[in-house]
């Protein structure tokens, strides 16, 4: 994991200097060695081991049945396929509903499972997990928008900050978590002018999924870029249409991302 030249892995300092220099950062999932593998010959700078693999990998209906040692497992796998990205990795549902169980389980996260950044679905409840990750040495995202942990209660995936009351809480959510110490912001499902005004707001990079091309970066959940899942959501494009394999259709996206093709 992680092995090799340490001074060209991807690292934190490298996203903030991308976000400086306006050079766009390439996101995509794995949840296992050989997607892991491809995504980092590739040079995607993110690996996200989401717990999306509760419907990617599991056959799942949601994210919430993915428990901690789930993420750990694919995880692990993940990280002996990464030689220069980063690998990010998300905190199952529940697993940090209080501060304690929020650094016990971050901290499982990046001793078991190799993670560098924790992501952590985030709203105003969730400043204080993040401030004490930060005290810890634990690096940490910021997910705001649509959350998918939050499905039963949202009720469906659907845009989230619509009407200005929900812009103004989504932004005054983002400057607070970033005050108190997260490392990145991923916005997603949200119009894409508040996630510019988020970008521009923030001195830590900026994540999108159907934010908009505004955001300091993108993710996509591989499969679908793919088309393995069955289903193209309006703010993925199928990459693998014209290339000739799956290296080549992951490298086609780092290069529409990096280039301001796509979104």
């Amino acid at each position: 994991m992680n092995s090799g030249n340490f001074s060209s892995n991807v690292s934190l300092a490298s996203l903030r200097r991308y976000k400086r220099e306006s050079e766009k950062i390439a996101c995509l999932t794995a949840y296992d060695f050989a997607f892991a593998c491809i995504l980092d010959r590739a040079d995607v700078d993110v690996v996200l081991v989401g717990d999306s693999l509760g419907m990617v990998a599991q056959g799942g209906k949601t994210t919430v049945k993915v428990s901690m040692d789930d993420m750990i497992y694919h995880c692990t796998c993940v990280s002996r396929g990464v030689e220069r990205a980063l690998i990010m990795a998300d905190m199952p549902f529940m697993t940090y509903a209080t501060v304690d169980d929020g650094l016990r389980n971050a901290g499982r996260l990046v001793r078991e499972g190799g993670a560098q950044v924790v992501k952590l679905e985030s709203g105003e409840r969730q400043v204080r997990i993040v401030r004490e990750l930060s005290s810890c040495g634990i690096a940490s995202c910021a997910h705001l928008g649509l959350r998918p942990q939050w499905i039963h209660k949202m009720g469906d995936y659907a845009m989230q900050a619509k009407n200005s009351g929900d812009a103004g809480r989504l932004m005054e959510d983002a400057v607070a978590l970033a005050d108190a110490g997260a490392d990145m912001l991923l916005l997603e499902c949200v119009p894409s002018e508040l996630a510019h005004r988020i970008t521009e707001t923030v001195s830590i990079p900026v994540i999108g999924i159907g934010a908009g091309p505004k955001c300091d970066g993108q993710v996509l959940v591989t499969q679908d870029i793919l088309g393995m899942t069955g289903y193209l959501p309006r703010f993925a494009k199928n990459f693998l249409i014209g290339c000739d394999s799956v290296e080549a259709a992951v490298a086609a996206y780092v290069r529409a991302v990096k280039s301001g093709e796509f979104p």
